[in-house]
């Protein structure tokens, strides 16, 4: 009798879809809301969002206010004020939805209300006087025009433009890169040929954008930590894309092929990247591996694998 009374009292566990995202956001205030034109959540109170300060992050660094007293922020309508006292800072985003739901995540808008609320840390700034070290090619940039081929808003510097096949950023700067937008103007592959996407956080990427379309923000300091670039229609069947891409830790990634997302391990936002778009005939130099990123080794890990590799 006891079981079947306990029957319907079981299996009330209910896995829902759910999502983790890590914002990174420079020392100010910051509103969290959610984009217009969505659904608003059902019965249930899904889908719904949750904004808190990322694991990591340490105490005091970065305050959630909401007006739920838990970080919730609902399906649609809802706000988070986010204060940041020194940054970059981590801020975890994590959504709710039904099991079954057929619909996206809720998309999330952040705006800046307010600049560094506190002076900001000694490392942000470039080392007076620090050696020349040899990076890759010069930067050409030149201030952004209409007919940039590429454009971005660069931490520091503001609106700045290059074209295809010249960095746009200066690597080893420091300064990171906060949106971009790509316009090719080569023969066979123009801006309908390309669409891109920004790296957000820790598998989270912003909308597919199409060329000459700007991905990102602007002046709002919040960096991106990342970018996905790829061709399509008939210019996929006739071109790669070849990327390149350094982060303020120091990581040097690529060259990769465009189609995979190229962030660093540690989350470093992105400083400077090199895009090409070559003919599918053209090779990839021998020391690289094409689709694989390529990182800097030391000459005695090097040395090491020359050993390794004689003695086999």
């Amino acid at each position: 009798m006891s079981n079947a009374a306990e029957a319907p009292k079981q299996n009330r566990v209910i896995d829902l879809k759910a999502g983790a995202h890590m914002m990174v956001l420079d020392a100010g205030i910051f509103c969290v809301f959610h984009a217009p034109g969505q659904p608003g959540p059902g019965p249930s109170g899904l889908p719904g969002v949750r904004i808190s300060r990322a694991p990591g992050t340490p105490p005091g660094v970065v305050t959630v206010s909401t007006f739920e007293e838990d970080g919730w922020i609902g399906g649609a309508n809802g706000a988070a004020l986010v204060r940041v006292m020194r940054g970059p800072a981590g801020v975890l985003v994590t959504t709710y939805q039904e099991p079954n739901s057929p619909h996206p995540a809720p998309q999330l808008q952040v705006a800046q209300l307010a600049g560094p609320t506190s002076t900001a840390a000694p490392a942000a700034a470039a080392p007076p006087s620090a050696p020349a070290t040899p990076v890759a090619p010069q930067s050409a940039e030149q201030p952004a025009s209409a007919g940039s081929e590429i454009s971005a808003h660069v931490q520091r510097r503001g609106d700045v433009a290059a074209a295809v096949g010249q960095w746009m950023g200066v690597p080893g700067s420091q300064n990171w890169i906060e949106g971009f937008s790509i316009a090719p103007e080569l023969a066979g592959v123009t801006a309908a040929d390309i669409e891109y996407q920004a790296v957000l956080g820790k598998g989270w990427l912003s909308p597919w954008a199409e060329g000459g379309q700007y991905c990102g923000s602007r002046g709002m300091a919040l960096p991106i930590l990342g970018l996905r670039v790829r061709l399509k229609g008939e210019t996929e069947t006739t071109h790669k894309i070849r990327l390149t891409a350094t982060f303020t830790d120091g990581t040097r990634l690529g060259p990769v092929e465009g189609t995979d997302a190229l962030e660093a391990d540690s989350l470093a936002p992105l400083e400077a990247f090199l895009l090409e778009i070559v003919s599918i005939d053209d090779t990839m130099p021998a020391e690289t591996d094409f689709g694989k990123p390529v990182r800097k080794t030391s000459s005695r890990t090097a040395a090491k694998r020359k050993t390794e590799t004689a003695a086999s």
